[in-house]
């Protein structure tokens, strides 16, 4: 099977620094972020914060489930986007550490990433050309 790339030109738009509240999902707080601010489609450009327990998913499928309190997010990266239908999608992808310093990596699984205490994120606006 062949590999599917798409390639889009664009401009960085708005830069957004914001705060998500404790026992908020991660993916779906970003979601909510991006619509207060107006973002059509955006870049995660950094994070820092923790989560109460974490779920990813492998590249195989599977999911992951970290156990808290307080599951580290050592690094996030991924984007947001505006679906056919308007809806806004977050795909995240990182690495977290558990309590005993266990490192995991994968994409977030949205509505199973409760914030512990607080996160910053910031957000980049993508204007693609059309």
């Amino acid at each position: 099977m062949g590999e599917f790339r798409v390639i889009e030109s664009g401009n960085m738009g708005r830069v957004a620094y914001a705060r998500i509240a404790p026992n908020e999902d991660l993916v779906t707080g970003i979601e909510k972020l991006c619509l207060r601010e107006g973002f059509d489609n955006a870049f995660v450009r950094g994070a820092l914060g923790s989560l109460v327990d974490a779920c990813l998913t492998n590249m195989d499928g599977n999911f992951t489930s970290i156990k808290g309190p307080a599951v580290e997010i050592v690094s996030l990266a991924g984007e947001v986007r505006t679906e056919d239908d308007g809806a806004l999608v977050a795909s995240l992808t990182g690495v977290v550490a558990d309590p005993d310093g266990t490192i995991y990596g994968g994409a977030f699984v949205a509505g199973s990433n409760p914030i512990c205490m607080t996160f910053e994120v910031t957000l980049e606006e993508w204007l693609p050309k059309i």
